[in-house]
């Protein structure tokens, strides 16, 4: 499980309203895809994706979540 999933898990379980949750769920999404899309070749070589992949993860807007995230 990477630490976004986790992050995103403890996010749900905090009692804050539906849409105040969905903020902290799209903000620490924007975070980690930034960071993304800032690693090294030799980082990503590493998690095995490529340049392309990273780039094109981090492009992505910020509504566009995995399906699981949307129960």
């Amino acid at each position: 499980m990477n630490t976004l999933h986790m992050l995103h898990i403890g996010i749900r379980r905090m009692p804050f309203s539906g849409a105040l949750r969905a903020f902290l769920a799209r903000s620490a999404l924007r975070r980690e895809r930034n960071r993304l899309g800032r690693l090294d070749d030799r980082l990503l070589r590493d998690i095995g994706v490529t340049r392309e992949q990273a780039l094109a993860e981090a492009s992505r807007p910020d509504w566009d979540a995995p399906t699981h995230w949307h129960q």
